[in-house]
């Protein structure tokens, strides 16, 4: 317990200072994105999005996104599926931002028209259509929470039915918000209790990285796992493994606020 303490006590310090817009703008902006390119990180994971919200096996009435960010791309495609998503973040100024754009009232710090354009092609419709693809991602996404990995319980009592989420989209969050290996497999594992068994995680995550910047001056420190590592806690944390896919950085593209070498995506099933 005490250990679970200062792991969150470290989170909230590390994090002072977060700024969605600068954040946003190191690594969603049309220059950082390359939307244009398949091989960028973005078009990478939207692509795997897509191909799986369009499997049968991945469906039901609830998702939830564990660590959302100030980002909404990841659920651009999820929203087609499930009737329901809760986005998540720890921070007030990332769960802030997300309310803004979802209530469509002006002060949005992210133009995520590109995003949509690009979620619209991968399902194979007219860009023209990203105006119907962004009502229906404010209709679908039920509300903003506030989520604490670190707890055994992330979110509050009441905020899933009892039977739990049928899936679990993560991004990016846990390796940023735990300092070591031993961290992470508890954060997997307290997550999972939100997940129904037999659901299904959905889960893109940094290879090799070490930091990311968050804003002037922000250095986020993220544990560093390769392939083997992240394989290795799922298979503890209670989840099959259906699919796993990995993602090389083309060497044409530099990455000057962070020092990724790569991303895995993982579906998998838990058990």
């Amino acid at each position: 317990m005490m250990e679970e303490r200062a792991t969150q006590e470290a989170g909230g310090t590390c994090h002072e200072g977060f700024d969605p817009a600068a954040y946003l703008k190191n690594f969603y902006s049309p220059e950082e994105a390359h939307l244009d390119r398949e091989d960028s990180i973005c078009s990478w994971m939207m692509a795997r999005l897509q191909r799986v919200f369009s499997e049968d096996d991945v469906k039901g009435d609830l998702l939830v996104d564990i660590g959302s960010g100030p980002t909404l791309y990841q659920v651009m495609s999820a929203c087609e599926v499930f009737n329901k998503v809760i986005l998540t973040d720890f921070l007030e100024v990332n769960r802030n931002e997300l309310k803004l754009w979802l209530q469509n009232e002006g002060g949005s710090k992210m133009d995520w028209t590109p995003f949509l354009k690009k979620a619209c092609e991968l399902g194979g419709r007219s860009p023209s259509e990203w105006t119907e693809k962004a009502a229906r991602l404010r209709q679908v996404v039920t509300d903003v929470l506030p989520v604490d990995v670190h707890r055994p319980q992330p979110l509050a009592l009441d905020a899933l039915p009892p039977a739990g989420a049928d899936c679990l989209l993560s991004c990016f969050c846990l390796e940023a918000a735990c300092p070591n290996v031993a961290s992470f497999n508890r954060a997997l594992g307290h997550i999972g209790g939100l997940l129904r068994p037999g659901g299904h995680l959905l889960f893109f995550g940094a290879l090799e990285e070490s930091y990311y910047c968050a804003g002037p001056g922000v250095k986020i420190p993220v544990v560093s796992l390769d392939e083997a590592q992240f394989c290795d806690s799922f298979k503890r944390c209670g989840y099959t493994l259906i699919r796993l896919e990995v993602y090389t950085l083309p060497q044409d593209i530099k990455l000057e606020k962070d020092n990724l070498t790569g991303v895995i995506f993982v579906k998998a099933r838990k058990n």
